[in-house]
């Protein structure tokens, strides 16, 4: 078990930076982490888009297999593989979003980690896991071993 008295330099603040500086840094962590979060559903419309447009394709083959050709050839020109918002298809909406608030985002973030508190993370979370852990018990370590 690693001693809670063992400093883990990684998550500990550095001289001179105050409450409220950790409390910002931590709201800003926390924002990127919903941030993280919407980018994995844009990610998820991404791939379903994709695999409905493939599956529409298939069940349009099928109508025009089963004479259905007037129906089946609506589809296939007004909706197979047509842009989901106006001239862009998924893939260019999460690189447009990745390229600009995504990775602005994150870079903003790491800038005010490195200038404020030497690039630490999760300083907030790591003062608060101090807080609210049991000294000395089993399962409230500190950290894990080395």
């Amino acid at each position: 078990m690693a001693s809670d008295n063992t400093k883990d330099e990684e998550h500990t603040r550095p001289d001179g930076v105050d409450d409220l500086t950790v409390e910002a840094l931590g709201n800003i962590s926390e924002a990127l982490e919903a941030i993280e979060i919407a980018r994995g559903h844009l990610y998820t419309f991404h791939r379903l888009s994709g695999t409905a447009d493939f599956t529409l394709g298939k069940g349009v083959e099928q109508l025009r297999e089963a004479g259905h050709t007037e129906l089946a050839e609506r589809f296939e020109k007004e909706l197979v593989g047509r842009n989901v918002l106006y001239g862009r298809w998924t893939f260019q909406i999460v690189e447009e979003y990745d390229d600009g608030y995504y990775g602005t985002f994150k870079e903003l973030e790491r800038q005010a980690r490195d200038e404020l508190v030497a690039g630490r993370r999760h300083l907030h979370e790591s003062e608060l896991k101090e807080d609210r852990r049991t000294h000395g018990r089993s399962g409230h370590e500190h950290r894990p071993e080395d």
